[in-house]
């Protein structure tokens, strides 16, 4: 199932770890995946760093995909949604570390989240 990137010349050009449309051709399975938070794995405990919440969110987000028998390739479709724009660099950061050069469609959101001791909060898409 090929994952085809669309960032035409005539378009301004894409941010760092994006793309500015996916196309995903042939049969495919979907997996969507929630809004993941920074939650420890005891649901109560949560880091207080931006990174560490980062971390944790990437990591299952791993485990979701793995689950599915897939892995961050697969990704088609990011959404962050950050409580200040001032974590935008170490946000950028965190997708490269775990896209690699791996570029998905990207979306990202300021705004106030549901707790107040949540950093960010993370949603994708990914084909298979």
């Amino acid at each position: 199932m090929p994952i085809i990137q669309h960032n035409p010349a005539d378009l301004f050009p894409p941010y760092r770890a994006y793309s500015h449309a996916i196309e995903i051709s042939g049969p495919a399975k979907l997996l969507v995946i929630s809004g993941l938070n920074g939650y420890e794995s005891d649901g109560l405990t949560m880091p207080e760093s931006f990174e560490e919440q980062g971390d944790l969110i990437w990591n299952y987000m791993g485990m979701l995909l793995h689950a599915a028998g897939m892995d961050y390739s697969n990704l088609v479709s990011v959404r962050t949604y950050l409580a200040d724009p001032a974590y935008d660099e170490q946000n950028v950061q965190l997708r490269l570390r775990y896209l690699g050069n791996h570029r998905p469609a990207l979306t990202v959101v300021c705004c106030q989240l549901l707790e107040p001791k949540w950093k960010l909060e993370v949603e994708a898409m990914a084909a298979g």
